[in-house]
């Protein structure tokens, strides 16, 4: 105990003097959201993945779908690092960091209000980002408080209100930049605690081989398969193939996850950023749900609910319960990273959104830099609170699975966000009215889907993570299609040395400095 308390004790004093360390890098706008656009591409890579990863994933995700599905739950973790990670660097990355630079966007709904020449779409996507990160931001205390009820017998409500004051602090003194020095102490953290974990969990099934042989003599409610949970694609491919989706194309919508792209040094750095953020979600991601898959072993020992449905957020913690001390020590500490850094990213982008989108011009409609910066730190400590209080009230509600708060989440802010955004970046001919018809429909979907699931009347689809899928693939083929027949609106930006271009000229010669700045990087490389 002795252990696991002094290993905690060291996470928070660190976090806490990176903080005050940063405090120089937060006087000004630009530095407190985005670190003066100047972030380097090993903290840019891991930023990017320790917000992506986070109990939800490791506690909720891991332990739900990893019983559901077994093995080949390690799919979606495949599925992260390809298309949550590498893809998303690729193609959205460069674009965005140039993009958003000559539009002086700071905030995803300051992008749709620039590129698409409309404060009211502006507005709308912060009110969106506003209602929907918060159920998010507070599914990532659930899985944190449970290993930490597992490691020292705390109650749920100590656990939430500690990690959201420790949160707090370093985030109001250091903004950005003490949030993304924190996530790369915290990743390595990460890295280390998941390889040490699977090693031991699968020794104490008697080894690898013996775990594999223990799961596939398991069978599956309502399948004729053998040995379904140690198949490739396991019992239910079309559900996992819904998961893989909502969990690799939402980071592409997800205003937390693009805003790094805006934040990194142009150049090589996002090339760079590109193979780390990948390696770091193959080991991360890969290794939680490869963990997840094995949770059956463990039938006989996780929670049930009173219906006899497992208690899908027990399973991790059970897991672990088992591990020696000064591994538990290491994965209490592991969870806190991911899930303090997530919810960092997380209020650190709503309070800029609300600040910048909202208030500034249109409830207070003088706003010098000093004021933006205070009311942004007011709002994280505004954010932080409300999310902890929801995050108590759906632990004394019915509402039990960490999986139903973030697919709701990602399936509205990914659903309408994803076309409009990654369509914006590339393409002269897109209209505002398509972006309309994205916001209604990715909003629209998840929030009837949600209405009657609390209703009590059987949803539209039956499973909130089909849904947000769905709704991501919709917006990327809503978006061109709508534009065919509506007024399309050119990038309203020229760049210093064309002023008067042509909207086709312009793309040229951003697709040219793209290119030369890549040669440079390569240049710089050998």
């Amino acid at each position: 105990m002795i252990v696991k308390i002094l290993l905690v004790i060291a996470f928070v004093a660190v976090a806490v003097a990176v903080g005050i360390y940063c405090r120089r890098h937060a006087s000004t706008v630009d530095g407190f959201i985005l670190g003066g656009r100047n972030v380097g591409p090993w903290m840019s890579a891991f930023a990017y993945g320790t917000s992506y990863f986070s109990a939800v994933v490791f506690v909720g995700y891991a332990g739900q779908f990893g019983f559901k599905y077994g093995i080949s739950a390690t799919w979606a973790g495949i599925g992260n690092a390809i298309l949550g990670s590498l893809l998303a660097w690729w193609v959205l990355g460069p674009r965005t960091r140039e993009i958003t630079h000559r539009l002086k966007a700071s905030t995803m709904p300051e992008f749709f209000g620039s590129r698409y020449n409309s404060k009211a779409l502006r507005v709308a996507a912060a009110a969106l980002i506003f209602v929907f990160l918060l159920p998010y931001t507070a599914s990532v205390y659930n899985g944190l408080s449970r290993l930490f009820g597992m490691a020292f017998a705390l109650p749920y409500d100590w656990c939430v209100i500690g990690m959201a004051v420790v949160t707090c602090i370093y985030v109001v003194l250091g903004g950005y930049m003490a949030t993304v020095m924190n996530d790369f102490l915290q990743g390595i953290v990460m890295l280390l605690g998941i390889s040490a974990v699977i090693v031991v969990v699968l020794l104490n099934n008697g080894g690898f081989s013996e775990a594999i042989i223990s799961l596939s003599q398991i069978p599956a409610e309502g399948s004729a398969m053998q040995g379904p949970f140690v198949s490739f694609f396991g019992p239910d491919l079309f559900n996992l193939i819904g998961v893989v989706i909502l969990t690799s194309l939402g980071t592409w919508g997800l205003p937390q996850m693009v805003q790094k792209f805006y934040a990194i040094k142009s150049g090589p750095a996002i090339k760079q950023g590109a193979i780390i953020s990948t390696i770091f979600a193959f080991v991360v991601a890969g290794g939680s749900y490869f963990l997840g898959g094995f949770g059956r072993l463990y039938e006989g020992q996780i929670e049930y609910a009173a219906n006899g449905t497992p208690v899908y957020d027990s399973i991790i913690p059970t897991m672990l319960s088992t591990l020696p001390d000064i591994l538990i020590g290491l994965v209490v500490v592991l969870v806190l990273s991911a899930s303090m850094s997530t919810l960092s990213s997380l209020v650190l982008t709503s309070s800029s959104t609300l600040t910048l989108d909202l208030i500034k011009g249109n409830l207070v409609k003088k706003m010098d830099e000093k004021k933006q910066i205070v009311w942004m730190r007011g709002l994280v400590v505004v954010f932080i609170a409300v999310s902890a209080i929801i995050a108590l009230l759906q632990y004394h509600s019915s509402i039990v699975f960490i999986a139903q708060l973030m697919g709701y989440s990602w399936g509205a802010l990914a659903g309408s966000f994803l076309g409009p955004f990654l369509w914006g970046l590339y393409s002269g001919r897109i209209s505002k009215a398509s972006v309309w018809c994205s916001f209604v429909f990715g909003t629209g979907l998840t929030c009837v889907n949600l209405g009657m699931t609390l209703a009590g009347v059987t949803p539209l689809i039956a499973s909130p993570i089909n849904c947000g899928a769905l709704c991501m693939i919709a917006s990327l083929i809503i978006v061109p299609v709508v534009s065919l027949f509506t007024p399309s609106v050119p990038f309203q930006i020229k760049p210093p040395s064309a002023e008067g271009a042509t909207d086709r000229e312009f793309e040229r010669e951003v697709e040219q400095e793209m290119l030369e700045s890549a040669n440079a990087g390569a240049a710089a490389d050998v």
